[in-house]
């Protein structure tokens, strides 16, 4: 078994929903942190629901509010992904919201 820390980002350059991470075929990860922050001066909100491989959509978070310029910790414990499961977010507001996933990858 290998052990693989990783990090997932991504800029929400626009309110279409945005996939974070795709865990790999053969593989279990663990995402011990989703920070979203804030850039600009007013509040915002986001979206994030997992995809399992019957591409059924499940809401982990619905419209979770952001304040302005500043950064916000969606996850109270870990989140285990499955293989093939997506990670996907969405902004309210393009422009304002970037996303980092802290995992440890298990193949």
């Amino acid at each position: 078994m290998a052990n693989n820390y990783k990090n997932a980002k991504v800029d929400l350059t626009t309110t279409d929903v945005t996939t974070l991470y795709t865990c790999p075929v053969a593989t279990t990860s663990i995402v011990k942190s989703i920070l979203v922050s804030n850039d600009s001066g007013s509040e915002d909100t986001i979206t994030l629901t997992i995809t399992n491989s019957d591409a059924a959509v499940f809401s982990l978070y619905k419209n979770e509010s952001v304040g302005a310029l500043s950064s916000k910790e969606l996850l109270n414990g870990p989140l285990v992904v499955e293989e093939s499961e997506i990670l996907k977010v969405t902004a309210a507001t393009v422009n304002r919201l970037h996303v980092v996933a802290s995992l440890l990858e298990i193949t």
